[in-house]
């Protein structure tokens, strides 16, 4: 059973960072993809950056410059460096896998940024 963990969450004042990390555990092979997602109060969830089985990222229009998203393969985890963080981004934000077909979830970590 494939289980995603993720940490690293708080709260922020504006301008400051974070980091958020997943650690994803159960999974058999390294032929995954891995994103960060974000669903703030009354909103749907988004899509904040995400990187596949070859490393090749993509990043919300909202976060590019700002943040960025890596993955150790060898350690099946998934980090997501934030800086510059704005009110905006207050929001939960959860881990996503994809592997043969099939989605997976963490539970998510709520990152509040103050202004």
């Amino acid at each position: 059973q494939v289980q995603l963990v993720e940490s690293g969450g708080g709260l922020v004042q504006a301008g400051g960072s974070l980091t958020l990390s997943c650690v994803a555990s159960g999974i058999n092979d390294n032929r995954y993809d891995m994103g960060w997602y974000r669903q703030a109060p009354g909103q749907v969830r988004e899509l904040v950056a995400t990187v596949s089985e070859g490393d090749h990222t993509v990043y919300a229009d909202s976060v590019k410059g700002r943040w960025t998203i890596s993955r150790d393969s060898a350690k099946n985890t998934l980090n997501l460096q934030m800086g510059s963080l704005k009110p905006e981004d207050t929001a939960v934000y959860y881990c996503r896998l994809r592997n043969h077909g099939f989605i997976y979830w963490g539970r998510g970590t709520q990152v509040t940024v103050s202004s």
